[in-house]
């Protein structure tokens, strides 16, 4: 039994090896070429827009009443009209995705700052004050180059998060086969 459960696990392990780097050359193709890399994000992000739609529109079968059911057919127009705009204007889409990420980065280092400055006095307040100004910073170089950053932010962006998850998941699975070893 003990055998069986412990082959498993490692052959999980290699699975998740292979997927690792995988994802962290994926990574790093999208940092390399990424306008390649956004606009698959852009398409892929019209096509979820569509299913949402869908499922609203299904959600207005279930609706008690005719205040839910307009509400949602309005939100499935509103998520599928978005979403075929997104698909036919997939560069258009593209700018605009940078743009709303921006001004998540922003929000997101404003939010960490007002954290930071309430958490001043504790260890590693520090920190998530540098992540703030790195995070409002990096908003900043995307917003100053808008439209232009759109040919490259989401891609980079989404090139380094693929990196380093493969590279966290690699370090992970290695660790565990070491642990069966």
């Amino acid at each position: 039994m003990a055998t069986t459960i412990t082959r498993e696990i490692r052959e999980s392990a290699t699975w998740s090896i292979v997927l690792s780097v995988l994802m962290m050359v994926t990574g790093v193709l999208a940092i390399l070429i990424p306008p390649v890399a956004g606009l698959t994000v852009t398409v892929a992000f019209g096509w979820l827009l569509i299913v949402t739609g869908v499922l609203h529109l299904a959600f207005a079968w279930r609706a008690d009443h005719a205040g839910g059911i307009v509400g949602e057919i309005l939100l499935a127009v509103l998520y599928g009209t978005i979403g075929f705009y997104t698909l036919a204007r997939p560069v258009t889409g593209l700018a605009s995705l940078t743009l709303a990420i921006t001004l998540y980065l922003v929000a997101k280092g404003l939010l960490e700052g007002a954290i930071a400055v309430k958490l001043r006095p504790l260890p590693g307040s520090g920190w998530l004050l540098f992540d703030s100004i790195l995070t409002i910073t990096l908003a900043v170089m995307i917003g100053a180059a808008w439209p232009a950053s759109a040919g490259w932010a989401v891609g980079v962006l989404v090139g380094v998060a693929l990196f380093s998850s493969g590279l966290a998941r690699l370090m992970v699975s290695v660790a565990v086969r070491r642990v069966l070893a």
